[in-house]
């Protein structure tokens, strides 16, 4: 149960947490690390727990044709740190699944990184919702975002209805 299982870089889960999916035969390192959408843009998941989730982004590579931070770009980050919560509160025997993202842009961003926190506004057995928070270098709020996940049990054939 101690035995750490490796991982190509470092990992914000609870090694409990890693076991407890391994057991199943999931990588929750490889399916939580943004996937391949949020590794070409960049993200980085730094904590991780069904309270509070952190992740950061760069500003570039992640702009649309006026230099300014894409409002997408924005969305994805929350969206992958509020579908992390939302499944470290389900445990192993549910995955989270987006179904309402909403995204209020308050400023523009040229350079440097934003860092998102999502921290939970409802959590019930069917549905998670989680409140993020995406702000600039200097700590000035860019984009103000909420997302609702469906909570879905898992079997051994996969996700039920």
């Amino acid at each position: 149960m101690g035995e750490q299982i490796p991982t190509s870089f470092p990992t914000p889960f609870p090694q409990e947490v890693i076991e407890e999916y391994a057991g199943l035969g999931v990588d929750i390192v490889a399916l939580f690390s943004a996937g391949h959408l949020g590794n070409a843009m960049g993200i980085q998941v730094t904590e991780a727990s069904a309270d509070r989730v952190v992740g950061t982004m760069p500003v570039k590579g992640n702009t649309q044709p006026y230099g300014l931070l894409h409002g997408g770009a924005s969305a994805v980050l929350a969206e992958t740190l509020g579908s992390v919560g939302a499944m470290l509160h389900a445990g192993s025997g549910k995955i989270a699944v987006g179904v309402d993202l909403n995204a209020t842009h308050h400023r523009g961003v040229r350079d440097g990184h934003v860092t998102g926190v999502a921290t939970p506004l409802h959590r019930g057995r069917s549905s998670a919702t989680y409140d993020i928070a995406i702000t600039d270098d200097q700590g000035r709020r860019v984009c103000s975002a909420r997302l609702t996940c469906a909570l879905r049990p898992v079997t051994p054939n996969g996700i039920t209805g």
